[in-house]
């Protein structure tokens, strides 16, 4: 086997014996997908061919001259006739002569036509590594705990698995078992194959295979039936094997492919399957099991054959000096594969290695809550949860939805990304807008009582009205009248292209524009996206997406103005309803019809979400967010480590600055509403009144221009129909629908 570096790789595998970086077989790296690599072309070794022969020939030409003239003096025959003719045949008995020279060289030639037609053969016909590369996804927490697994192509249960990944004790048990010399032959044993050969032919009919660890990963990737011709197939397989891969790649195949009984394949596999533990903690019965079960995958399944896995298990104990392991049984049926969170992680891509920033034991705890609380909703009734570290946005724990309750309750599906109306729970953000703004604050009075804003006349949940009420305790008391009042002042687009800054882009229904019913509900938002947007209320304004993923980078930008956002949380921490913990901020919502009941929350550590509806979108008559989902948000913080806000008494308030003095009225000067433009260049839109900068957009689009400017240059793309929109500072919106032809 050559030890120079190999031209051609696959990609995560190292050549055997390269000084290469771990094999990605053990560590869960790509899996492969080019063809086998060679340590050499065929004209390399056909160049060192010929150099050896020249060596070779050089070497025994200079015995034959110091050895007295020989050939040396052979062409000279006319000058010293009969003499040199005898000193030559004298030579020639003596040294084996030209004969011997011949052999020599057809020796060479010979094993020069081996090299390349091996060379070649391993070029054309590389192993087929498909088997290894169709691996299916282990799913692991923050801490690399499993927490669920996806199966491979074809519904198999194959992971890849390395020898990092497995107890010392499978390692040793395996090769004292089936190939002692494994770390010595170069992929074949010849005396394990005469022994068996020896064994075969007195029995008459197969009884030993004599195959190595390295031919049996051959048949792993590339079954066969067991015939002579598969035989000896599988001997050149591991030869290739062994001349571009190290001992610990070939076992990483063996451990990833050995069938384990049933659609169970690999050790990782086995382990989890049979005794619920990861494979770095087999005990040593544990370990001469999944030796056992490969031999005979069906026949030995502990399941179903008890006796015959326990028979070889104990043999194999006993062989390895474990005897006082025999007493312990072998597992009677399969443990249930990990499924935390499988929901949410069905859209992935397909990799072996799959590391979240979930925590299993809080993971676990939060399903328990979830299922004693499925038990007690409404039919077809599921719920969404989530706990999310409101600092670093990572996802600690999540329910996406009911995943035993069948297609009424949405089992298959990630309800923490269902877009569902939020009610009243994006009302904290409109309050935020008009605190920073300094319009109000929390000791602000506002008014509670019948209004009309155009055509749009808004009530409260309760139908009635409270009067006058500060700001504070209209938020607190989620009052729609005065929510509404201040976007208005605030300004639904406004509103909506802030929320966009805290990452999140609300869904409107079809062709419609924000407007005030924004602030009850009137659009779209995950559970997911509505936590990360009470993770900057509950730490300095930053908006940002939460995470699930390790390796999904952390992204913050500006949201909210930081001391407004204080004021907010400050207003939100208060007493839960059933006497939960304290120094809690929280927040409800309701949709229209008890479609969703909503509750959000957050202390100084954590912010937790919880939805109740039904995945259909059908309505829970009855269903508040109050009555359903804060009980639940009570209980999840009971859950947590107690990190309480400090005493809303003490909250920070803001120095309200007097209201800017209205300008003129907003307006878009051209082009006009429903106004038809020539497609043959440039039109120039301009606005007049309002207070700058002004902000122009196409379709929601925004065009580049001067702050300090009433006008921009815009060039149709196409002909259609477009809408323009012009916003001033204040949040005032003007739009003009108008067709391109």
């Amino acid at each position: 086997m050559s030890d120079g570096p190999a031209t051609d790789r696959v990609p995560g595998f190292g050549g055997a014996g390269a000084s290469a970086p771990a094999s990605p077989v053990m560590a869960g790296g790509g899996a492969p997908s080019t063809p086998l690599s060679i340590k050499g072309s065929g004209r390399d070794v056909l160049d060192t061919a010929r150099r050896g022969w020249r060596a070779f020939a050089r070497r025994d030409g200079e015995r034959f001259h110091h050895g007295g003239g020989g050939f040396h003096h052979g062409g000279e025959g006319t000058r010293h006739g009969d003499e040199m003719a005898g000193r030559g045949n004298e030579m020639a008995r003596r040294h084996g002569g030209g004969r011997s020279l011949r052999w020599t060289a057809a020796a060479f030639a010979a094993a020069a036509v081996i090299a390349i037609i091996a060379v070649v053969l391993d070029r054309l016909f590389p192993p087929n590594l498909t088997r290894l590369a169709e691996t299916g996804s282990e799913i692991v927490d923050r801490n690399g705990r499993t927490l669920a697994l996806r199966p491979a192509p074809g519904g198999v249960w194959r992971l890849r698995t390395g020898v990092e990944d497995v107890s010392p004790a499978l390692i040793d048990t395996l090769i004292a078992t089936e190939d002692r010399r494994f770390w010595h032959h170069p992929g074949i044993d010849p005396l394990a194959l005469a022994r068996a050969a020896l064994s075969d032919l007195r029995a008459g009919r197969i009884v030993s295979g004599g195959s190595t660890l390295t031919m049996q990963a051959a048949r792993l990737l590339e079954p066969r039936p067991r015939t002579i011709r598969s035989k000896l197939i599988e001997i050149a397989r591991a030869l290739q094997l062994e001349a571009h891969y190290s001992k610990r790649d070939i076992l990483g195949m063996w451990l990833t492919l050995a069938p384990m009984g049933g659609n169970l394949e690999g050790v990782r596999s086995g382990s989890l399957a049979w005794f619920g533990a990861s494979p770095r903690m087999l005990e040593p019965a544990q370990a001469a099991l999944l030796v056992a079960i490969p031999r005979r995958p069906e026949a030995l399944r502990p399941d179903r054959h008890p006796d015959q896995a326990l028979a070889l298990r104990n043999r194999i104990l006993t062989a390895n000096g474990a005897a006082d392991a025999r007493a312990i049984p072998v597992p009677a049926a399969r443990v249930r594969l990990p499924r935390h969170a499988f929901q949410a992680f069905a859209g992935l891509p397909a990799q072996p290695r799959i590391a979240t920033t979930l925590d299993l034991p809080l993971q676990e705890a939060l399903e328990r809550l979830a299922a004693q609380r499925l038990d007690t909703l409404p039919a077809r009734a599921s719920l969404a949860m989530l706990i999310a570290d409101a600092r670093t946005r990572e996802i600690r724990a999540l329910v996406p939805g009911d995943s035993q309750g069948g297609e009424a309750r949405g089992s298959a599906l990630d309800l923490t990304r269902a877009v569902r109306s939020p009610g009243s729970a994006l009302k904290p953000f409109i309050y935020a807008l008009a605190f920073a703004d300094g319009w109000v604050g929390p000791e602000t009075v506002l008014s509670d009582l019948p209004r009309r804003f155009g055509a749009y006349a808004p009530e409260n949940f309760d139908r009635g009205f409270h009067g006058t009420v500060t700001a504070a305790d209209a938020l607190r008391q989620s009052l729609n009248l005065p929510a509404v009042a201040l976007l208005d002042r605030v300004g639904p687009l406004r509103f909506q292209t802030a929320l966009k800054a805290g990452g999140v882009s609300l869904v409107l229904p079809n062709r419609a524009t924000a407007s005030l019913p924004l602030a009850l509900g009137g659009a779209g938002i995950t559970l997911r996206q509505a936590a990360g947007l009470y993770a900057a209320l509950a730490t300095d304004g930053q908006g940002g997406a939460l995470r699930l993923l390790r390796d999904q980078p952390a992204e913050t930008r500006p949201f909210l103005d930081p001391r407004a956002a204080a004021t907010v949380a400050a207003v939100l921490t208060q007493r839960l309803p059933d006497g939960g913990q304290s120094g809690i901020a929280w927040k409800t919502g309701t949709s229209w019809g008890g479609r969703d009941a909503w509750a959000l929350g957050f202390d100084q550590s954590h912010v937790v979400g919880v939805w109740i509806g039904r995945p259909d979108g059908t309505p829970l008559p009855g269903a508040t967010g109050r009555s359903l989902a804060l009980p639940m948000l009570s209980r999840v913080f009971d859950l947590l480590p107690e990190a309480p806000r400090p005493d809303p008494e003490l909250r920070p308030t803001i120095v309200h600055r007097a209201p800017p003095p209205r300008a003129d009225a907003l307006r878009l000067l051209f082009p006009p509403d429903q106004a038809v433009i020539s497609d043959d260049g440039a039109v120039t839109l301009r606005a007049m009144g309002g207070r700058r900068p002004l902000t122009f957009l196409i379709d929601g689009a925004r065009l580049e221009t001067d702050a300090a400017r009433r006008e921009v240059s815009w060039l149709p793309p196409s002909p259609g129909f477009y809408k323009i929109t012009v916003v001033d500072a204040d949040g005032t919106a003007a739009q003009a629908a108008v067709r391109v032809r």
